[in-house]
């Protein structure tokens, strides 16, 4: 067997599978992660509630309470002071010692913490066949514990088979067994000799191939043969019960007396007594579905059951399972639990019925549920099994020849026996131990017509090898208690019948060598039963015979024969009875009257005639004997050539199952006639070509009908196995004994048979013998050592298990066991090349199809050949003819022909021949010249690159692909790259310390300025020095390339190549010096240039993660888009984009170099492949020379450093650690494994599932998988079980254990902080660089934002220690970058150091408090004040606040606290007023904590939260940056909650803010001039004015400097509103704002801009001309709120705006239920009426809410102005609702006393404003008499009325209501009644004179309008209405009549003229009631 040293190294055996990832994994340590240290939302939830309940009051803690806040913070505990931070180190030393500790303690295999790749099944992946070994089915261990009947009379026999009823077939051989007592057993004394061990045993083990359904397990009975047929000798059996013992005392003496006598005189002869049957299925079912492994009672013996019942209950209990699962599937016998059956009832035998034929009717019988057996009495008895699935090494086991199976720890245990099985089917397994086993079963005789008495017939069968008595050969196995062998066997006695069947089976052991002269001898004899008299014991009746050659081949089968009355005559054992011998007398004129099968067992005896013609003449070849005899032919010398060939040619006829059976032994023949070609009469036969034919004819037999035994290659296992075990090079002699130490024959032949009577074929027995011991494999512990197995295995088979078999290392140890030496004739390597190359046609097509057969065989004859002859140790140069090395080329050439030119037509096989081809060469490179392999790649890549030139085709791509990947698994891949000498000056050979150390000191020397180059890009250098890995990273840069469409699809897959080999170096202790490592690292170094040209095609990480990493929607970069927020943010306080807009960061966190994000087309690589290139490239950045970076960095052009930091910054958002949560959240989706429809059209549609991946995926029934994408934004594949490989996919429940996900979280950890440590020593190089060029300081801005990035992600506190470090390097060595370049990113600096002061755990408090300090105290020694950081700070601790869902404020406390203590000792500064500003800070900062802990409170109350907000912004009044946040905060909110209207309306008032600061610090035309520009857009805008100059400056250092105090900043808040006021539908308001925008594009000349905006404008007025009166603006409650519970809520009443339509309900529904939910349920009341509130006669323990729908009130005067729908709802202030009541108290009345009051609130602001309900200033009430509510009525009617009338188009319906409603019969009251009670009689009192003059006159206008409506009625109606405008008419003249008096009286006083109108006027509105109150 043939192993290579390293191989376990290649990339074949990459560790990334789980178990070893397990392994490397040990001792990681715990990253600790913020993220996981929050506490659970639920825990936070309930936090929250008791907050709600506790208070609901803003002002708990007024806000200018600055002394006690002051007092909490003086008295709070700083965390630990960070040492030495304050001293002042040189940067350098600052560096190294930030450095060492970087370096510390790193995790050294990168990959050992990346999941593997989530493949089928690497390409590369050879598995080492199994080790050929005997063939078992599913085994199942029976073991017989007693049997006991209910009378002790007689020994009595038993005998377990298996049967299957469907096939009729016997499917084991027989075990027999007997529980008879000790003194049971003496009766039989006479005829039994002492009993051998071996025929003791109790237990057996079956194996069933194919078990099914229809298997049963038959127990059959026998007794001592006595008088009386079957019948009467079970009677006492079914009579007596055991209970009445003492009853029949005397009847059971005289049967035990009848019984010995019967014992002692036939004691020899058996008759058949009983038997059962146990259906095996429903045991193994049920016993699986117990749920404990205790008794399965068969019988259910306590119910005394009869049979019939205990048979339904039992064995039928699962006949539903039959019926539904009647396939085989159901069937597996490998994991039911163990079961003991209690079997009680037993069939008495019928003599009429034995025969195997009624066994199964019987069978079939049993299966049905009304059972011709129930009726039958049965045999009460009580046989106990035990029947469990057979251990994996059971002790005490014999074979079933008796052999003993390791492990045997003694000899004198009951064995337990292994029971052969007889398929049902053929098994396909090659013989790998000697069996020679012969089965006679005789079936039936017929003496009906023989003469004489022979009524008892037994038939004694003996194996003869002579034909005298004495020739009878010890070989037949003995059945239970009685001797191992013997020489005869007798069948069982049927009682009187002259035609008995019979049911034995004799088991004969053949010799190993057969005669002519072998023959079985069957003699009939009577027996008689009753002692007579001389009368003999037995007379013999008939003899016949079989013999078993028959022109040399084993005779089997099925025979009638004929039976013979006399001895038959001398040397009759050579014909066949058959043969009427002369002078003898026959039974039956010699007819076939006896019937018996034949059956053998053999590794000896092919039973097939072509194979044995085949084997005959090759011996005859062998032995030199000539003629041959085969068959009837005699073959001489001179026709054996034209034989040889045909035989081998007819080879193809023989059935499949004998050549696999012999298939080592057939292979191992035509080897040898390849290389020792026969000598025939003289001449030399080349046998070459016909071999070559018959091989690849049967290797592609074996494929095509054995398709499951295939691994994923398409390697036949029966084949590769046969390779890698069994061939070997045939030694020169043929009979010599085995040279090597393990005793490995020249060729390993089995016993071949003999084929002529001459003498047994000459294959040194004694080695067939000793291989027939049973392989270890099988027999026990591999630890064994069993030199049989050694023989076939070869030595190192055990230690075996993953090794190729075709290339070995050059070392000979490995071979040490096959030594001898090989003739100088054809060397069969060379010779199978030389015909491959010649073959054509079908035969070379033959060999094409299994290409790798040959390729294997090739290999491994070369390397046995070199090892034998002693050429290991010579140089590859000469080892092999040129001859040899020209067939390889011309093979290798055709086949990349074949697979350029089939690759379309047929697939699969040029997949088979693609890798096949691939792992012959990477085999050669093992033992050829690798120059030489090199030029064989070279060529194949040459045709597959021509035709992808002319083809652009990704199947073919993706072939090569394969091809690459499997040379590149080769363990000395590294090697074969050269990687030692650098393209710099030549270093010495082995990559040494000094080496390396020399090579560096040599920088600076100009010679490699180019050369550094070089190494770094795939440059023609490069190429030719490591001429592998520059094939891989050319094939990875020709598909990543953008331009190359096609290739799309094999992303994935060429990603996955380089995956692995670095996967596979990182792993490999031969590289694990870090040293050797940097070497390795150099042969990928232009990786790191691939990846950056490919950054705009990966998966973009950075949108998936908002700013704090929460999974995240894309967010949209204007707050109005924020309206879909993702669940992610449900509860956070203020939309992401908002917090980053704060932050003074643009919403989408654009990389460094944004140009870039314009190209990017995002992500065409999936999440996976990019993930894996980006471990790949952190890989070569961590391993690489850092000088010979620095070295190429410094060479680099700022933009593609720029690239390079991007591509940092992918990285960091790529390896972010997820966190437990997320593991736990993907683990309880339970991981839908539905791939991607999306990749999979593209797979298909591109074709780069290749039908070998279709191949794998149908034969293993592969899963298919899918990124999970659902826990993250980035659709990250997180499957990294490679556990869950196929054969455990459908069970395994994908819920993981809780050690799982916190191994996996663990993992993802390290990961994540190691990603990061690598990206930060990268940075902290490329600083280097900078700090050298002085050229590159544009680079530092990136090298900020990738370093900030990395903070704002999840990070373990290990990493975030070594950032801050690196941050405050930074801020120390280039200050002014900082505070002058890159504010934004000192702005959003502060945030993340802020966001980490408030962490939970405090190493990164210190570190980010340390960082804060130090940054203000840089700040204030560059300018003597740090106002800058103060403003920043300030702003990111409001934004944090408002956004950061679980903020904690004490941990920031802390951290102030630690920032006041290092101010303290501050000594250098301790002069300055630093510290006393540090102090004002931490105040201020410490004030806004307070206020935004109340918010958090206030979390569930929007308008709560919105009013606290409000508060804040207004406390921020003097600072405009702050207020600005706060505003953007609440348009966050509201954004949140669908208020448009309102969210603009904050971006109206933050634009007016920034317009304010403008106009302060430049004048220019075109500019808004503060707050009054905006005034037409929202009355409210003015509060927004700027505070008097001298409280805030513009120009002064850090105020109005956020990014939003700038032209193009107030630009973008316009956009913005107008984009909300448009989702709003208030499109006159996007009009006014475009107005202040319009001037400002034109003064900047943006056409572009002016374009788009009346774009917009226009679409704006066409959506007011359409929607005009469907739109819907609000709809407005008044709600009060009573009761001390509410707090500052007390006696408050507000205005609330509701979205449009939104009934009373709703609101007071909602209300109640927050209301409740706070209080309690039964605290809250609402009040129902609108009726003033007294708050005396409210129960002061509850809380009263008082809502009432009120209406926008106009007065007449704005009546004039508000024209449009849209004007009558904006800009409102003032709102009406109206209280019907009468004087008594009730509030309705008849018509004369019916009173209304109208209340008129006002409110502070006008709506629509910042927030959604405004407090009312001012209430006035109108009080109406009756006489006005009736006007108001009567005008409301007439309107009414006038409307439907003018309508246009006209509305039928509509008009036909109101006419109805004003002249209808019913309604008549209506109208008339309001007129006959107010105009009857004119009013006594003056005053009301104009009123019923008024009412009159509405009257008036009230009949004209009825008439002009039913004239426009008449006109509209159809005729079948015109008898109903009929009565309309009638009604209206009746009407008209009634009121025609009142409405014609005038009141005359009212027509006096001498009355001035004026005066009257003022008296009226005097008289009014008119209430006011303020």
């Amino acid at each position: 067997i043939v192993n290579r040293k390293y191989h376990k190294l290649g990339t074949g055996f990459n560790p990334n599978t789980l178990d070893k990832q397990k392994e490397r994994q040990k001792g990681l340590p715990k990253q600790v992660f913020e993220a996981d240290e929050m506490p659970d939302s639920s825990s936070y939830q309930d936090d929250q509630d008791d907050l709600k309940r506790r208070s609901m009051s803003i002002d708990d803690t007024p806000r200018g309470s600055w002394a006690c806040s002051i007092f909490d913070l003086k008295n709070s505990l700083p965390d630990a002071l960070l040492p030495h931070l304050l001293d002042r180190a040189p940067n350098e030393e600052i560096d190294r010692h930030n450095e060492e500790q970087r370096k510390a303690n790193r995790h050294r295999e990168l990959f050992a913490l990346h999941p593997a790749l989530d493949e089928e099944e690497p390409i590369e992946r050879h598995c080492v066949p199994e080790v050929p070994k005997e063939h078992f089915g599913q085994r199942l261990l029976v073991k017989c514990l007693s049997l006991k009947f209910e009378i002790e009379i007689e020994p009595i026999f038993a005998s377990l088979a298996l049967y299957d009823v469907k096939e009729k077939k016997k499917i084991s051989e027989n075990f027999f067994f007997d529980l008879n007592s000790e003194q049971t057993k003496a009766m039989l004394r006479p005829h039994i000799q002492t009993a051998a061990i071996t025929t003791l045993a109790r237990s057996a083990i079956f194996s069933i191939t194919y078990p099914s359904q229809d298997v049963f397990l038959v127990i059959k009975l026998e007794k001592v043969l006595q008088q009386g047929d079957i019948g009467e000798c079970a009677e006492p059996y079914m009579v007596f019960k055991e209970s009445d013992a003492a009853k029949n005392k005397e009847k059971l003496e005289k049967l035990r007396s009848q019984s010995e006598q019967f014992c002692q005189r036939l004691g020899r002869y058996r008759m058949p007594f009983a038997w059962t049957a146990i259906h095996l299925m429903n045991i193994v079912n049920s016993a699986g579905s117990l749920e404990r492994d205790t008794e399965l009672e068969m019988s259910l013996s306590e119910r005394k059951g009869s049979w019939s019942e205990r048979r339904n209950s039992s064995i039928m209990g699962r006949r539903s399972l039959e019926r539904t699962t009647s396939g085989d599937e159901s069937c597996s016998l490998t994991g039911f639990r163990p079961a003991t059956l209690t079997i009680t009832n037993f069939f008495k035998q019928e003599g009429d019925r034995l025969s195997d034929e009624d066994l199964y009717k019987f069978l079939a019988d049993m299966r049905r549920p009304s059972s011709v057996l129930r009726r039958l009495r049965p045999i009460t008895a009580q046989l106990k099994l035990d029947i469990s699935p057979a251990p994996e090494n059971p002790h005490y086991c014999l074979t079933s020849d008796l052999l003993q199976v390791k492990p045997y720890p003694d000899s004198r245990v009951r064995p337990t026996r292994e029971i052969l099985e007889f398929p049902a089917r053929d098994v396909y397994v090659p013989n790998t131990t000697y069996r020679n086993l012969l089965y006679v079963n005789p079936q039936s005789l017929n003496f009906a017509n023989r003469q004489g008495s022979a009524r008892n017939i037994t038939v004694k069968v003996q194996f003869m090898n002579g034909e005298d008595p004495s020739n009878a050969m010890q070989v037949i196995f003995g059945k239970s208690s009685c001797a191992d062998f013997s020489k005869e066997a007798y069948t069982a006695v049927v009682y009187h019948n002259r035609s008995p069947d019979f049911h034995d089976e004799i088991k004969i052991k053949l010799p190993a060598s057969l005669s002519d002269h072998h023959h079985i001898l069957f003699t009939f004899y009577h027996v008689s039963c009753q002692q007579k008299q001389n009368t003999p014991l037995e007379t013999p009746v008939g003899y016949t015979w079989i013999p078993m050659l028959q022109n040399g081949r084993l005779r089997t089968g099925h025979f009638c024969l004929p039976v013979s009355l006399e001895k038959p005559p001398q040397s009759y054992s050579v014909l066949s009875p058959d043969v009427p011998l002369p002078g003898m007398k026959w039974v039956d004129n010699h007819r076939g009257v006896f019937n018996v099968e034949v059956v053998a067992v053999s590794t000896i005896h092919t039973q097939d005639q072509y194979l044995d013609k085949f084997f005959a003449l090759v011996h005859a070849l062998d032995e030199h004997m000539f003629p041959v005899r085969i068959g009837d032919m005699r073959i001489m010398e001179n026709s054996l050539e034209a034989e040889l060939k045909s035989s081998i040619a007819a080879l193809n006829s023989s059935q499949l199952e004998p050549v696999v059976r012999f298939l080592h032994l057939l292979l191992d023949k035509l080897v040898l006639l390849v290389v020792r070609p026969p000598v025939i009469a003289g001449q030399i036969v080349n046998l070459g070509q016909s071999s070559f034919e018959v091989m690849a004819s049967i290797v592609n037999r074996l494929h095509k009908y054995l398709d499951t035994s295939q691994d994923m290659h398409g390697r036949n296992n029966l084949l590769s196995s046969y390779i890698h075990y069994v061939f070997r090079l045939p030694s020169t002699d043929p009979n010599s004994p085995s040279p090597g130490p393990g005793g490995l024959g020249g060729s390993v032949h089995y016993a071949t048979m003999a084929r002529s009577a001459v003498r047994p074929a000459s294959l040194n027995l004694n080695r067939s013998r000793s291989l027939s011991n049973s392989n270890p494999d099988i027999s026990g512990t591999p630890t064994s050592p069993d030199d049989e197995v050694r023989s076939i295995i070869g030595s190192k088979a055990m230690e075996r298990c993953g090794n190729r078999m075709s290339s070995h290392t050059e070392s000979a140890s490995f071979l040490q066991t096959l030594t001898g030496r090989l003739p100088t004739k054809k060397l069969f390597h060379e010779e199978l090349a030389l015909q491959w190359v010649v073959s054509s046609g079908s035969v070379r097509e033959g060999a094409l199809q299994q290409a790798w057969f040959f390729f294997e065989l090739m290999v491994k004859s070369i390397i046995h050949h070199l090892y034998f002859a002693d050429r290991l140790e010579s140089p590859r140069k000469n080892r092999f003819p040129e001859r040899f090395m020209d067939d390889i080329t011309a093979l290798v050439s055709t086949i990349a022909g074949d697979i350029v030119s089939r690759f379309q037509k047929d697939l699969e096989l040029v997949e088979r021949l693609n890798t096949s081809l691939a792992f012959f060469l990477n085999d050669l490179l093992s033992v050829m010249d690798r120059g030489f392999v090199f030029t064989l790649i070279r060529a194949y890549l040459k045709q597959v690159s021509t035709k992808l030139y002319t083809l652009q085709n990704p199947t073919l791509e993706s072939l090569r692909l394969d091809f690459l990947r499997i040379i590149c698994s080769h363990e000395h891949y590294v090697t074969l790259n050269l990687p030692c000498s650098l393209l710099t000056p030549p270093a010495s050979p082995s990559p040494s310390v000094s080496s390396a150390t020399s090579q560096s000191s040599g920088f600076s020397t100009h010679v490699q300025d180019q050369k550094i180059a070089n190494m770094f890009e795939l440059s023609v250098p490069f190429r030719e020095q490591h001429y592998l890995a520059g094939l891989v990273l050319s094939e990875l840069s020709v598909i990543l390339d953008p331009d190359n469409e096609g290739m799309f699809g094999l992303h994935k897959k060429v990603v996955s190549v380089v995956h692995n080999l670095l996967s596979s170096h990182d792993s490999d202790p031969r590289y694990a010096d870090p040293e050797v490592k940097a070497r390795v690292a150099m042969l990928y170094l232009p990786l790191i240039g691939i990846v950056m040209e490919t950054l705009p095609q990966l998966h973009d990480f950075t949108e998936s993660h908002n700013q704090w990493g929460r999974p995240g929607g894309p967010q949209g970069a204007a707050v109005g888009s924020s309206g879909e927020e993702t669940e992610g943010e449900g509860n956070s306080m203020i939309s992401q984009t908002v917090a980053m807009a704060i932050a003074g960061t643009s919403p989408s966190l654009t990389p460094p170099c944004s140009s870039l994000q314009a190209s990017r087309q995002h992500g065409s690589f999936s999440a996976e492949s990019s993930r894996s290139l980006l471990i790949c490239l952190l890989w070569v950045l961590k391993n690489a020379d850092e000088l010979v970076l620095q070295k190429w960095f410094t060479d680099l052009s700022v933009s593609q450093l720029n690239r390079l930091l991007d591509l940092l910054y992918l990285c960091v958002s790529c390896f972010e650690y997820k966190g437990k949560k997320a593991f736990e959240r993907m683990n309880s989706l339970t991981f839908k494994k539905s791939k991607d429809m999306k990749a999979k059209l593209e797979e298909a549609i591109l074709g780069s599932i290749g039908a070998r991946q279709e191949m794998v995926r149908r034969s293993r029934g592969q899963l298919e998988r899918s990124p999970s994408g659902s826990a993250f934004g980035s659709q990250e594949n997180l499957r990294w079980r490679k556990d869950m490989t196929h054969w455990r996919q459908n069970s395994e429940k994908l819920d993981k254990t809780r050690a799982e996900l916190e191994h996996e979280a663990l993992i993802d950890g390290n990961l994540a902080t190691e990603a990061n440590l690598i990206i930060l020593d990268t940075l902290e190089i490329i600083v280097q660089t900078v700090s050298v060029t002085e050229s590159k300081e544009s680079i530092l801005g990136g090298v900020l934002k990738v370093l900030l990035h990395s903070m704002a992600c999840n990070q373990s506190a290990l990493y975030l220690q070594h950032c801050f470090a690196t941050q405050r390097a930074l801020v120390s060595k280039f200050p002014e970058l900082l505070f002058e370049e890159e504010t934004e990113q000192c702005a959003d600096l502060c945030l993340r150091l802020l966001r980490s002061c408030s962490s939970s755990i405090s190493t990164i408090r210190a570190h980010a408090s340390a960082s804060l300090y130090l940054l203000m105290r840089q700040n204030f020694e560059i300018g003597n004040n740090f106002a800058r950081v103060k403003m920043q700070v300030t702003m990111s601790l409001s934004s944090l606040v408002g956004t950061s869902q679980n903020f904690n404020e004490e941990f920031l406390r802390r951290s102030l606290k630690t920032i006041l203590t290092y101010a303290e000792e501050d000594l250098e500064l301790r002069e300055t007023t630093f510290p006393d500003q540090v102090q004002d800070l931490v105040f201020n900062l410490h004030m806004i904590l307070s206020d935004t802990v109340k918010m958090k409170e206030h979390q569930e109350d929007p308008e709560m939260l919105i009013d606290l907000m409000y508060r804040i912004a207004k406390g921020y009044q003097t600072s405009p940056d702050l207020r600005l946040t706060w505003l953007q905060n609440m348009a966050g909110k509201h954004s949140e909650r669908n208020n448009h209207a309102e969210a603009a309306q904050c971006l109206v008032h933050s634009a007016a803010l920034v317009a304010e600061y403008l106009s302060m610090l430049e004048d220019r035309k075109y500019l808004p001039v503060g707050c009054v520009t905006f005034q037409n857009i929202s009355s409210n805008v003015l509060e927004e004015s700027a505070v008097s100059d001298d409280v805030v400056s513009p120009d002064e250092e850090g105020i109005c400097s956020g990014k939003y105090f700038t032209e193009i900043g107030l630009v973008g808040l316009l956009e913005q509103a107008a984009a909300s006021f448009s989702m709003a539908g208030m499109y006159e308001a996007v009009n006014e704002v475009y107005k202040v925008l319009i001037p400002i594009h034109e003064a900047n000349r943006d056409a572009k801009k002016l374009s788009t905006i009346h774009g917009k404008l226009q679409e704006a007025f066409g959506k007011i001309v359409h929607q005009d009166v469907k739109r819907m603006f609000g709809t407005y409650f008044r709600v009060g709120f009573y009761g001390s519970k509410f707090g500052d809520l007390d006696e408050q009443e507000f205005v609330y705006k509701e979205p449009a339509i939104t009934k009373l309900a709703e609101i007071s529904h909602r209300l109640e239920g927050f209301y409740g939910e706070r209080f309690g349920e039964d605290q809250v009341e609402v009040i129902k009426d609108s009726n003033p509130v007294d708050k005396c006669k409210l129960d002061p323990n509850k809380a009263f809410v008082q809502i009432t729908y009120v209406e926008p009130y106009f007065d007449t005067y704005e009546m004039k102005d508000r024209i449009t729908y849209f004007d009558k709802n904006y800009n409102l202030r003032r709102f009406v609702y109206c209280t019907p009541f009468t004087l008594d108290g009730r509030a309705h009345g008849d018509l004369h006393e019916q009173f209304k009051r109208k209340t008129i609130l006002t409110t502070s602001h006008a709506f629509p404003y910042i927030k959604t309900r405004i407090n009312i200033i001012h209430k006035e009430e109108i009080i109406s008499t009756p006489i006005e509510v009736a006007i108001e009525d009567m005008q409301k009617k007439t309107q009414e009325l006038a409307f439907a009338t003018h309508q246009d188009p006209a509305d039928a319906k509509m008009l036909q209501m109101v006419l109805q409603g004003s002249v209808g019969t019913t309604v008549n009251q209506g109208p008339l009644e309001v007129a006959q009670v107010f105009l009857s009689e004119i009013p006594s009192d003056p005053k009301l004179y104009r009123h019923h003059n008024k009412l009159r006159l509405c009257f008036k206008d009230f009949t004209k309008r009825c008439e002009d409506a039913l004239r426009k009625n008449k006109s509209l109606i159809g005729p079948d209405q015109k008898e109903y405008q009929r009565e309309l008419e009638r009604n209206y003249h009746r009407l008209k009549e009634a009121l025609q008096p009142l409405i014609n009286r005038k009141i005359p006083q009212l027509y006096k003229p001498v009355l001035q109108v004026n005066s009257h006027r003022d008296s009226f509105s005097r008289m009014s009631l008119r209430k006011v109150d303020i």
